[in-house]
């Protein structure tokens, strides 16, 4: 069949591997310390490897290609978790720790010993996940089950003091620059929605107006995917102060 897939440029591709840790269905893998397309038919056309190629060495093309099966990529998805193969957590093949998924459990006591507190005092961090950037996200991962999501512009969290205790306990955090990344998240967002029991979506950002990208981003997102969810926008000043909500 005639469909979209996704075509490596191995002289673009500088091996880092991450688009590999990127395709959730394992449709790409590391070859001779290039990224190489190994199956079609795992390929589902989403594209969560293009954000993740900081070399652009990877484009969409529309050609004949076996159909996408997606009872095939789960059973060996289940496969290699009964095998025992390598975590969300394993080195990457470029070594890089920032694509690492993986759920922060966290205890009430922190590591020092210390009680969270104001001022100078030591304040608990309240994330969940990691990786926080949007472009390094899963679109599938356990922590997004049930969650409520937070989208946030990348600003905020230096503009608002209080910002770990009043946005980000609780939820799933994104972040993101619209004007700095060059993908649009919209794409990558709606995937998310789509394939996790996604709760609620809340999405902070700057007053300057090229922070609009990311909240027109999440509104399109939410839209596209189908689902009816509960959303809100909050908006922070340059000077640290909630304006909208």
């Amino acid at each position: 069949m005639k469909r979209k897939i996704i075509r490596i440029d191995e002289e673009k591709c500088n091996g880092c591997g991450l688009c590999a840790a990127a395709c959730h269905e394992g449709a790409i893998g590391m070859v001779n310390g290039k990224a190489k397309l190994l199956r079609e038919d795992y390929c589902d056309g989403l594209g969560d490897c293009l954000p993740a190629c900081e070399a652009g060495a990877i484009t969409f093309e529309e050609r004949e290609a076996a159909a996408y099966d997606h009872a095939a990529v789960q059973a060996a998805q289940r496969a290699k978790q009964s095998a025992g193969g390598r975590e969300a957590s394993a080195p990457l093949p470029c070594g890089c720790p920032g694509t690492q998924a993986r759920a922060i459990r966290r205890e009430q006591a922190s590591d020092h010993g210390q009680t969270p507190a104001r001022g100078n005092g030591y304040a608990e961090s309240e994330l969940s996940q990691w990786p926080v950037q949007i472009r390094l996200v899963p679109v599938r991962a356990p922590y997004f089950d049930g969650a409520n999501l937070l989208v946030a512009a990348d600003c905020t969290a230096y503009a608002y003091g209080n910002f770990h205790a009043r946005f980000i306990r609780n939820r799933v955090t994104l972040i993101g620059c619209p004007k700095l990344d060059t993908a649009d998240y919209a794409d990558k967002l709606e995937a998310i929605l789509r394939e996790n029991d996604i709760r609620s979506v809340t999405v902070v950002r700057m007053e300057v107006p090229c922070c609009g990208g990311i909240e027109q981003a999440a509104k399109n997102a939410i839209r596209a995917s189908g689902k009816f969810l509960p959303w809100q926008v909050v908006t922070v000043s340059t000077d640290g102060r909630i304006l909208e909500e």
